[in-house]
Parts: C-alpha cells; sequence; structure tokens
C-alpha cells in the first residue's frame, strides 16, 4: 500500500491531479464564454449555460458506465483512454459551426471526461493505505479545483487575445502535454482484482449501495453542493459582465481564482478528518458556502471575490469529506460506489442553472443567493442524520459488541 509522504506517494498523487486538471479543465473550460454565446449564437443565458449543463450531465450518466467496466478492466488504461479522447473532442470544437452542434460535441465530451473521475477515488481506496487516504483524496480534489480554475483562466485570456475558437486549440495542447506527464508519473495498479462485467451484479452493488444510508445522504450532499456552485458561477459571469461592472472576458475568467481557495480547503480536509467527524468537516464546508453566498450580496467587487472565495472554500471542504466519506464506507465495490457519488455530484451540477436562473431572471442575484440559501438550509439535515451515524460508529469501535461465548 502506498504510504503517505513517501516518493510514490507524491508521485501517483501528483499524476491523478495532472489528469483530474485535464478534464475538469476541459469540462469549466466554457463557463467564461457564456455571455459571448449568447451574442455569438444569439441564444439566451440559460441555453448558453447548456454548454456546461449538457457536459456535465453526460458526465454523469457515463460514470454509470466507466467505474464498473474499470472494475472488470482495470483502472489506468481506461483513464488514459479517455482522456485522449477528452483532448481529441476539445480539438473538434474550435471549429464547430453551430450551438446546437456545439452542444453535441460537448455532450460526446462529457462522455470521455468520466473516465478520470469515476475511477481515480477507486484507484485511490485500493492503492493506498486507509491512514493516507483522505489525504490522497484531498490532494486529488485539489487537482480538480485548479483545472477547473486553470480551464476557465486560459478560457480568459486565450478568448481576449486569440479568440474563443483559437482558445479549444491552445486547451487541446495543453491537454496532450498533461497526457504524457499522466502516462508516466501514475504507477500500475498492484491491489486491483478484476471481476468479471456482470451486468446482474452491477445492477445489484448499485441498488445495494444507493438503499444504503450511510452512502445515499453523503450522494445527496456532493450533488446538493454542485448544484448550487455550477449555477452560482454561472450566473456571477453574467452578473459581472453586466451593470455597474461590465468586466471583460479576461476579468471574468480570472474570477476563477477564488478556486484557490477551494485547493486549499481540500488539503486541509484531509488532516481535518484526522482530528474532527467527517460529517462536521462536511458541515463546515456548507456553512462556508452560505457564508460566502451571503458576502456577495455586499454591491462592491472586491467584497463578491471575498465571498466566492469563501463560498469556494466551503464547496471544496464538504465535496472531498463527502468523496472520502463514500471512499471510507463502501465495503464492496468501491468503484460503482464512487460512480454513484459523482452520479449525483454531476446530475446536481447540470440542474444548478435551470434551478437558479429562475430566481436570477426573477430579482436578479439576491434572488439567487436567497434561493441558494434555501436549499443548503434543507442540506443541513443530511449533515446532522450522517453525524449521528458517524457517532454511533465511533461508539462501537470505542466499545466492540462482546464476542460470543462457545460454553
Amino acid at each position: 500500500m502506498i504510504q503517505a509522504g513517501t516518493r510514490e506517494f507524491w508521485r501517483a498523487t501528483l499524476a491523478l491531479s495532472i489528469g483530474a486538471f485535464l478534464v475538469f479543465a476541459n469540462l469549466y473550460f466554457t463557463q467564461p464564454l457564456l455571455p459571448i454565446f449568447t451574442k455569438e449564437f444569439t441564444i439566451s443565458p440559460v441555453t448558453a449555460s447548456l454548454s456546461l449543463s449538457v457536459t456535465t450531465f453526460s458526465l454523469g450518466l457515463s460514470l454509470l458506465f466507466f467505474g464498473p467496466l474499470s472494475d472488470a478492466l482495470g483502472r489506468k488504461k481506461i483513464m488514459l483512454v479517455t482522456m485522449v479522447c477528452v483532448a481529441a473532442m476539445t480539438f473538434l470544437l474550435a471549429s464547430t459551426p453551430s450551438f446546437p452542434a456545439f452542444l453535441i460535441y460537448r455532450f460526446i465530451e462529457g462522455f470521455f471526461i468520466a473516465g478520470v473521475p469515476s475511477i481515480a477515488i477507486a484507484y485511490i481506496g485500493e492503492e493506498f493505505s486507509r491512514r493516507s487516504l483522505v489525504t490522497a483524496i484531498g490532494v486529488y480534489i485539489s487537482g480538480t479545483s485548479i483545472g477547473g480554475m486553470g480551464g476557465r483562466l486560459i478560457c480568459g485570456f486565450a478568448t481576449d487575445f486569440f479568440g474563443w475558437r483559437n482558445a479549444f486549440l491552445v486547451m487541446g495542447v495543453i491537454s496532450i502535454l498533461c497526457l504524457v506527464l499522466f502516462l508516466f508519473l501514475l504507477p500500475k495498479s498492484r491491489n486491483f482484482q478484476a471481476s468479471s462485467f456482470k451486468p446482474g451484479k452491477i445492477i445489484r452493488d448499485f441498488s445495494k449501495h444507493i438503499r444504503n444510508p450511510v452512502l445515499l445522504y453523503a450522494y445527496f450532499i456532493g450533488g446538493i453542493g454542485l448544484f448550487l456552485f455550477v449555477g452560482e458561477y454561472n450566473f456571477v459571469t453574467f452578473h459581472l459582465s453586466g451593470a455597474p461592472f461590465y468586466l471583460p472576458t479576461a476579468f471574468v475568467g480570472m474570477l476563477f481564482l477564488t478556486y484557490l481557495a477551494g485547493t486549499l480547503s481540500s488539503s486541509l480536509a484531509g488532516r481535518w478528518a484526522l482530528r474532527i467527524p467527517l460529517s462536521l468537516c462536511m458541515g463546515m464546508g456548507l456553512a462556508g458556502m452560505a457564508l460566502g453566498m451571503i458576502i456577495t450580496l455586499i454591491p462592491n467587487l472586491w467584497m463578491i471575490l471575498l465571498g466566492l472565495l469563501v463560498n469556494s472554500f466551503g464547496f471544496f471542504m464538504a465535496h472531498s469529506t463527502a468523496s472520502a466519506w463514500v471512499s471510507r464506507h463502501a465495503a464492496f465495490a468501491k468503484a460503482s460506489a464512487s460512480s454513484l457519488y459523482l452520479l449525483f455530484y454531476y446530475i446536481g451540477g447540470s440542474l444548478g442553472s435551470f434551478y437558479l436562473g429562475f430566481f436570477y431572471h426573477w430579482e436578479g442575484w439576491p434572488a439567487l443567493v436567497g434561493g441558494a440559501l434555501l436549499v443548503l438550509l434543507g442540506t443541513g439535515w443530511l449533515v446532522r442524520r450522517l453525524y449521528r451515524l458517524e457517532k454511533k460508529e465511533n461508539q462501537k469501535s470505542v466499545h466492540p459488541e462482546p464476542m460470543a461465548s462457545n460454553l
């Protein structure tokens, strides 16, 4: 098993973080372009947001395929093949003739993007020691946050300098470089045990996981988190590119530097989870999201940026600890359990723009924040349920049930 702090630990976590950077940079690359799409294709803001929503939706659905497939065929080879396909689709997007065609290409790209997130957590669960598992997941999720942030930054600046179509070519070249690094850095699986690809067994595994409240509550927490996070960042691009701020595309892309707070919280979550319950870490993350959204109500650009920083810190803390909870509590078919978590996560992300879009078109940014806070209040109940379950687990570990006597 890979132990924390060793050379192999950092090599493996770096490789997985690079893979995460590649797929998540491509996933969120279009977000700063939403105001441009509304003008380029004469469409509404909600329609423009489909460039991200259809990708996260197809990503979520395909997780049900890649997770079980990797249980049968292995982890690294599937991640590599899907990363090659993601890079190829990014090059194709540069020459898309119309917005409907653009959405079709993005849907296909989302299918292949799922290859890394559906398998990476399972790889970590098999190859890393129990003590290093949460830290490794935190570092990996830091890579996802850097990828999401980096893709948006690259998009913003490349679009201002070269135009939005050439920006996709830039992203394609960067994707190829990441692919080569991933290939040489990631160690081969040592503890993987192949299981035959049996659809009946896969369905039974999914059914058992989804009926397990220990996992189901964490699935909903992750899904609701991205539901709000993606919707908020989609509409903040319109909020700040319009009156009274009128930020250009490059500066809208720089908004996503606030993801650095998420990179920090993902890494810290692994350390904090060794001292306090995972459920409390999730609750702290959701509270941070709420606080950040409230701060953005202050009509000042610097305060809005501060609010986004706090919100990002909270979201990635909740996400990394919910993901670690699933990996820790899935007793079998870990890739399938992680795939279900990510299914809820990305389906949630694909729907957030529709829910928050209603509030944004109703009364603007303040209404959007109010709609988000309503959802976060309800999510607190899920955290409370997990806290009670975790408390019972800890009591059992401290006071184990006595063994039955043979007399």
